[in-house]
């Protein structure tokens, strides 16, 4: 099965969707993981007055407008819904709340009898807020940006609903899922259901193009092989993206496996995803000669080297375009913004992206 989506995608007038279609753009399109976000004072004055987190996610024009600010300030080539990837868990019954200084506390799962407490009917209404925040930035966008939707991968998604919050070791969850895998994949397995579920109601509202995150996927990338990262990780999302292209063939699909060193190449032969976002050890010369041959790449300058500025971003995204820049690419972050990037350099990072490459 070829990786590319070459043949799958109509022609579009919308930058990036032409790059995840296979064609290479000079200058190319960008957006940044966590574009809207804590580094934006307008952010900070509307989060300041929203309640909780989750009453800003879950409040159609607050975060449509949240959606909206960095594409009004620096006039990226795509909006990624304002989200989290906790709202999963969240519609399928689980407690979810966020704490200032804590981050995400979930009610923790702890074994496959506790299953029976999530529920994947009803998901979709107690998620209906998202999507209609979708409707709204579709219906407030410039013409030639796309609307990405987006959701977590089930294995980073199944981390926090086990540890119960943020984990550096993921212990807990990785025990149960080496202690007992025939429940712990059933765990699994009702994510990728309900993350076709929240995905294809993204689309449905008007969502373009899709990112899945599997943020933690590094957790299993450490092992002597590859079959723990293939089951929890890459398998699970070759199920997704099987699913949805068979239910919206013309969206395509961008995949973000962070951290998971050379495994990357399994993610690019394997997955079915129609590009993939790289963090930001994957080294460039590699990705361009190994991975770029098989699908469009997205990716994957330093958020470190954004906040610093300067001398060094000028240097890195000069790099990047001259070594990704030849074939299909989206200019992107190897990981989200960080709240400390001052906004000039936000500002100088679109303009060195628009010099784009010597003709």
């Amino acid at each position: 099965m070829s990786p590319s989506p070459r043949a799958e995608q109509p022609t579009s007038d919308k930058p990036l969707l032409r790059v995840l279609a296979g064609e290479r753009l000079n200058p190319p399109p960008f957006w940044l993981m966590r574009q809207a976000g804590r580094y934006l004072p307008e952010y900070r004055a509307l989060r300041a007055t929203a309640g909780t987190f989750l009453d800003l996610c879950l409040t159609p024009d607050l975060a449509t407008e949240v959606t909206l600010q960095p594409i009004r300030r620096y006039g990226m080539d795509a909006a990624i819904l304002f989200s989290d990837i906790l709202v999963v868990p969240l519609g399928l019954g689980q407690a979810v709340s966020f704490e200032e200084g804590r981050g995400p506390v979930l009610e923790p799962l702890r074994d496959a009898g506790e299953l029976s407490l999530l529920q994947l009917d009803g998901m979709r209404e107690t998620l209906a807020p998202i999507y209609q925040t979708v409707r709204q930035v579709v219906a407030a966008l410039p013409a030639p940006v796309t609307m990405i939707g987006f959701a977590g991968a089930p294995w980073t998604v199944a981390s926090y609903m086990v540890e119960g919050g943020s984990s550096r070791e993921f212990a807990i969850a990785k025990r149960w899922a080496n202690e007992d895998i025939e429940g712990f994949q059933r765990l699994i397995d009702l994510l990728v259901e309900a993350t076709v579920e929240h995905l294809s109601a993204q689309v449905e509202a008007g969502a373009e193009a899709l990112q899945i995150f599997d943020s933690w996927a590094n957790a299993w990338a450490a092992e002597k092989n590859s079959s723990s990262l293939r089951r929890w990780c890459l398998e699970p999302c070759q199920r997704i993206i099987t699913k949805l292209k068979a239910r919206h063939p013309q969206v395509p699909i961008i995949l973000f496996p962070r951290a998971v060193g050379p495994h990357v190449a399994l993610f690019a032969k394997e997955s079915g995803a129609s590009a993939l976002s790289l963090d930001d050890g994957v080294p460039l010369a590699w990705a361009r000669s190994t991975l770029q041959p098989m699908l469009p790449l997205q990716g994957n300058l330093p958020p470190r080297i954004l906040v610093e500025g300067g001398p060094a971003l000028a240097a890195q995204t000069k790099l990047i375009l001259s070594e990704l820049g030849q074939g299909p690419f989206v200019f992107n972050l190897g990981h989200g913004i960080l709240p400390e990037t001052p906004l000039e350099h936000v500002a100088e990072l679109a303009a060195l992206i628009r010099e784009g490459l010597p003709a």
